[in-house]
């Protein structure tokens, strides 16, 4: 037994379909950014309990060694810039309009 498709049924489909999607896309506009935060915070509080425990133990380390009142002075070692004289004069210039 063959059953023939009517226009208004087809219609009704097409319709609920459409109603669907634009529903979907409204409620994912809505949902979508707190999503996403809940995402980020979770992925944060991993980050912290993998990196987190090693930079506590250096922290603890370091305090463990100074004693109170000592003044410890960390300097930046100096770089030296090697320049090629090759590659000529730089000339700084302004762009007039």
């Amino acid at each position: 037994m063959i059953q023939e498709a009517s226009m208004t049924g087809f219609l009704r489909t097409i319709l609920i379909i459409l109603l669907v999607w634009y529903g979907l896309k409204i409620l994912a506009r809505f949902f979508a950014p707190v999503l996403m935060k809940y995402v980020a915070k979770k992925a944060e509080e991993r980050f912290g309990q993998q990196f987190g425990g090693f930079q506590n133990q250096s922290q603890q380390r370091n305090q463990q060694k100074r004693r109170e009142g000592e003044t410890v002075i960390d300097k930046m070692p100096e770089r030296h810039k090697s320049s090629n004289d090759e590659v000529g004069e730089y000339i700084d210039y302004e762009e007039i309009d």
